[in-house]
């Protein structure tokens, strides 16, 4: 769970806030002159940054004040929260590192070319006790 600090409130947990989309999307100056695919595009298209976002939240359970907030959409981080109507901060947006556990190394096991080896952990199998045989009535 999240630890959102509000800027009129302080730190309260995240059951508190209501997410409200992307930050700084400015309304069109003339909304009456834009085209059913320009409004469109102002009310559905959003960014989807892998990394830093900048993100709209409303305190509802507290002061029910907006406010914004640059938050790691990879990690969760937050990196800053500031007031409606005040600038971004600026922050050297580090693009998010891939992550996974795929390895793309010629012995790896996602590739198929060889069997992990377990010869020092606690699942090896002893040499002697092992069975290359299925018991009797087993189906492969």
């Amino acid at each position: 769970m999240l630890l959102i600090s509000c800027p009129n409130c302080g730190s309260r947990d995240e059951t508190e806030f209501h997410y409200g989309g992307q930050a700084h999307v400015a309304y069109p100056e003339n909304p009456n002159e834009l085209t059913d695919k320009e409004w469109a595009h102002f009310l559905f298209y959003r960014e989807n940054t892998k990394g830093i976002f900048a993100e709209r939240w409303l305190h509802s359970t507290g002061c029910r004040q907006w406010f914004n907030m640059l938050r790691d959409t990879v990690t969760y981080d937050i990196k800053a929260v500031y007031a409606m109507g005040t600038p971004r901060p600026d922050l050297a947006a580090k693009a998010a590192p891939e992550s996974g556990t795929a390895s793309l190394a010629a012995d790896s096991t996602t590739t198929g070319t060889a069997a992990p080896s377990i010869s020092g952990t606690s699942i090896a199998p002893a040499a002697s006790t092992a069975s290359t045989t299925a018991p009797e009535g087993a189906t492969k």
